[in-house]
């Protein structure tokens, strides 16, 4: 905005900004906005997005709605959120290399409805393989289940192309496996021959909802 760090800094003493961290600064009397708040990580965090059960909820798809949503944020490097955002929007980071790609040039990653302004965000299809690599880690297998069931409306090829590229036999399987159990439209048109499925044994997982088993 052509506001220079040291012309920044008078406006802070002056009560004209107030100060958040270093660089960051916000009216006073002014409520942070979320969407705001997320462009300005974007520059401190590489590959910073929002993704997973997060995106599926922004794009439509969930189980059910909590009162206090918690946003899962997903980035390339090993990173803390900044106590000025998670004191306003409560928040959780993960650093993820699911695909084979770059932080600059990720797969399945844009502004939100394609708006200049809005922050970076996963297709619905990239968030699902998010959502089920996170499970036997943090996210339960039950309701990642009830949460797949609403993605009938994926796009297969796109699917297909960010399973391609997936780093994680296990979420490769468990989309493959819960597209079948449950009979999403997407499932059927997938290539799963040209998917990289690991070795002809089970993959095996213990948790505390149990034992994963996901067959080739």
């Amino acid at each position: 905005m052509g506001i220079s760090a040291d012309l920044a800094v008078h406006y802070a003493r002056s009560g004209w900004l107030r100060r958040l961290a270093r660089g960051v600064y916000c009216r006073p009397g002014e409520e942070l906005a979320r969407h705001p708040s997320l462009v300005v990580l974007e520059k401190q965090i590489a590959g910073l997005h929002v993704g997973g059960k997060t995106s599926l909820e922004w794009y439509g798809v969930r189980h059910y709605v909590s009162q206090q949503a918690v946003l899962h944020l997903y980035g390339w490097a090993a990173a803390h959120l900044p106590n000025w955002f998670v004191q306003h929007f409560p928040a959780e980071y993960h650093r993820k290399r699911l695909f084979d790609e770059k932080p600059e040039r990720m797969l399945g990653v844009g502004r939100f409805e394609n708006r200049d302004n809005a922050p970076l965000v996963s297709t619905p299809e990239r968030a699902l393989l998010e959502l089920l690599d996170e499970v036997g880690v943090r996210q339960p297998l039950q309701e990642a289940r009830e949460i797949a069931e609403g993605t009938y409306s994926l796009r297969a090829e796109v699917l297909m192309d960010l399973l391609k590229r997936c780093t994680s036999v296990k979420t490769v399987r468990l989309c493959l496996t819960l597209g079948r159990e449950l009979s999403l439209p997407w499932a059927g048109k997938l290539d799963e021959a040209a998917l990289p499925k690991g070795s002809h044994r089970p993959w095996i997982s213990k948790s505390k909802d149990g034992l994963l088993v996901l067959k080739p």
